[in-house]
């Protein structure tokens, strides 16, 4: 009963030992076999141009990211028929590039490019390997628009960019660092950032300030004292000159008064002279009329005596009246002062 029992046990541990020998023979066969090499190339920041020649499609990726890892089969896929679409196909970790994705733009994970001869377009359809081969099969790239001008990766503005992103990057995995290896508290680490900050400016200030000074070339004492002297010269005769200028103008202001003064004299002896011509005018006809009353009442002179009397009329008081002629010879006089004084005013 004993030896029954005992022969199926051994046949079941006999057994479980050969699958057990089996299995680990195939183990070792699998680990001994080479992993099938991946045809999708690690874009870097020292081998990125290489997309600048030929057809390429790149994806940038994160390890942390779902999508990322829902599309790395239908990459694999799309790479190994990468031959047959005559294609390169590349990937970007962006937390291992951060340089790359700056210079990219990359804002969303997973991101898709299409690059042909340096021109690059974004693929925004799913990472399917289906719609991959029909957008380069049917060439529907040719309808996306291209990233050109400062926007192309190759600018000099997303170059500036990539330095920046590269400096971030950087600092965020030191700042990892000091949290998680070192156990730092997360405020210590903010604090060390904002002096190294501090730090950092007052040095690229003094860089500045000692490169001024080395650049710029003073000049010698005797230089800038004598041009000192010059400057000194030229304001005094500046000062000068405006003097002449104020007291040139204070003497022809005192002329032209002096002139309107004179003017105005003359002006109001014309006026007196013409009132004492128009006054004797006036007398002249009353005197006139008087006279001939007086001969109508007298008896007429003789002969003799009028031809004395001829040359000018005397009256009572032995004065000579002043008829016509008279007033035109004073009118004569006054149009000579004026025609003189008219001949003054320019000339003054």
């Amino acid at each position: 009963m004993a030896g029954g029992r005992r022969g199926p046990l051994f046949a079941a541990l006999l057994a479980a030992w050969v699958v057990a020998v089996a299995e680990a023979e195939a183990d070792q066969e699998q680990a001994a076999q080479p992993p099938e090499r991946s045809l999708v190339r690690p874009m870097t920041a020292s081998n990125w141009t290489l997309v600048m020649e030929g057809e390429w499609m790149l994806k940038f990726y994160a390890p942390w990211c779902p999508s990322c890892q829902q599309t790395d089969s239908e990459w694999e896929t799309f790479a190994k028929n990468g031959e047959i679409l005559q294609i390169s196909v590349g990937k970007v970790d962006v937390i291992q590039e951060p340089g790359l994705s700056g210079r990219f733009f990359v804002t969303t994970l997973p991101a898709f490019f299409h690059a042909k001869d340096g021109i690059f377009r974004r693929y925004r359809g799913p990472g399917v390997y289906e719609d991959l081969q029909n957008y380069i099969l049917e060439k529907k790239w040719q309808s996306v628009e291209p990233l050109t001008g400062w926007k192309s990766p190759a600018s000099l503005t997303m170059s500036g960019m990539a330095g920046l992103f590269s400096i971030s990057g950087k600092i965020w995995h030191l700042h990892n660092y000091f949290t998680v290896t070192l156990g730092v508290p997360a405020w210590c680490s903010y604090f060390f950032f904002v002096i190294a900050t501090l730090i950092f400016g007052l040095f690229m200030g003094l860089v500045l300030v000692v490169i001024s000074e080395c650049l710029y070339l003073p000049f010698p004492r005797n230089l800038s004292e004598h041009s000192e002297q010059n400057l000194r010269s030229e304001k005094v005769h500046v000062t000068e000159q405006l003097q002449d200028v104020e007291e040139e103008k204070d003497d022809s202001n005192e002329e032209e008064n002096k002139d309107t003064l004179v003017d105005d004299e003359d002006e109001k002896e014309d006026l007196g002279y013409e009132e004492e011509a128009e006054e004797e005018e006036e007398d002249g006809p009353a005197a006139g009329a008087d006279e001939e009353k007086t001969d109508a009442r007298d008896p007429e002179p003789p002969r003799e005596a009028r031809e004395d009397e001829a040359p000018g009329e005397v009256g009572d008081d032995g004065l000579e009246q002043p008829g016509p002629a008279g007033s035109e010879a004073v009118g004569d006089s006054l149009r000579q002062r004026r025609s003189q004084q008219a001949d003054k005013g320019p000339s003054a």
